[in-house]
């Protein structure tokens, strides 16, 4: 009995972090999400500074903002649901080590694993959540033209004129499944063994390398992520954009939307977006394995 309460305490405790990244997370990466967004969805902008220079101009500052609400109180649940799970999964690994007489470090085909798990544990949340804040990045800019008056206006919506909360909210969910696991197995794995090398080849404990080496490393995790799964989250993105009603949509499933987009604009296609993508990832992903670290440190 003590052992499950203090399980359940420590996965409190890896959910709380992890909910402090997300917040961080989405609060240092939203500006450069929307530039990825319309530069996937939209052949307008030649790059990344000419996206952000006509968002700037057209829709002002604020614009950048656009549809933060529902991330910031979503990524937050996703990254808490992310650290969550991936810690489960690392001492389920562990004890399963323990029993077959191999104690010390999970194998990094066992991190990858943790954190495609971690990944596929988010996707519930992330896929919807995304799916909004998408809607509300690409909607036009006047009042007058908005079609959301809001987060919930869009899933209404999205539920009522896309076939219902599978078919309509949940649109890209496959591809979001192949996303998740590819994307946070790379990431936790990248991040854990650029930790674990530090530390031994600095014969130090791992809670003592240093702060800006944590943000250095999750940095570069970050990079790693969007490298290892970007054509997926380019297939999500156009999927999710698409028209709301299924008669009139373009893409009719993931493999179709991989199946047009290749016809139509070749291999690079699958990756419109990667400069301010990979621009946002250091930034971002550094301040979330940051702040992730060290809370768990403040509160063990």
């Amino acid at each position: 009995m003590a052992e499950a309460e203090g399980s359940a305490a420590q996965t409190a405790k890896d959910l709380f972090a992890g909910a402090a990244g997300g917040v961080a997370q989405v609060l240092l990466g939203q500006p450069f999400d929307i530039v990825k967004v319309r530069l996937q969805t939209s052949t307008a902008y030649p790059s990344a500074l000419s996206a952000a220079s006509a968002i700037w101009r057209s829709e002002g500052p604020l614009a950048f903002y656009k549809g933060t609400l529902t991330p910031l109180i979503g990524i937050g649940a996703c990254v808490s649901v992310q650290f969550g799970a991936f810690h489960q999964a690392r001492r389920w690994f562990e004890a399963k080590n323990i029993e077959a007489k191999k104690p010390g470090d999970l194998s990094y085909g066992q991190y990858y694993a943790a954190g495609a798990f971690a990944g596929l544990s988010n996707s519930v949340l992330s896929g919807p959540i995304e799916h909004v804040r998408i809607r509300l990045q690409t909607q036009p800019h006047s009042v007058a033209e908005r079609l959301y008056k809001g987060p919930l206006d869009c899933v209404r919506q999205l539920v009522q004129q896309g076939g219902g909360v599978g078919r309509g909210l949940f649109r890209g969910q496959a591809v979001t499944l192949w996303r998740e696991a590819q994307a946070y197995g790379v990431w936790f794995l990248t991040f854990e063994w650029l930790m674990n090398a530090d530390a031994l080849r600095n014969k130090i404990d791992r809670k003592a390398v240093p702060a800006y080496k944590v943000a250095f490393y999750g940095g570069l995790a970050g990079e790693a992520l969007w490298l290892a799964s970007y054509p997926f989250d380019v297939v999500k993105s156009k999927m999710q954009t698409d028209a709301l009603r299924p008669a009139d949509q373009r893409y009719k499933t993931m493999r179709d939307c991989f199946a047009q987009t290749y016809r139509q604009e070749g291999f690079r296609g699958f990756w419109r977006g990667l400069a301010p993508t990979l621009l946002r990832a250091m930034p971002v992903s550094a301040g979330t394995f940051a702040v992730v670290e060290y809370t768990m440190r403040a509160i063990n």
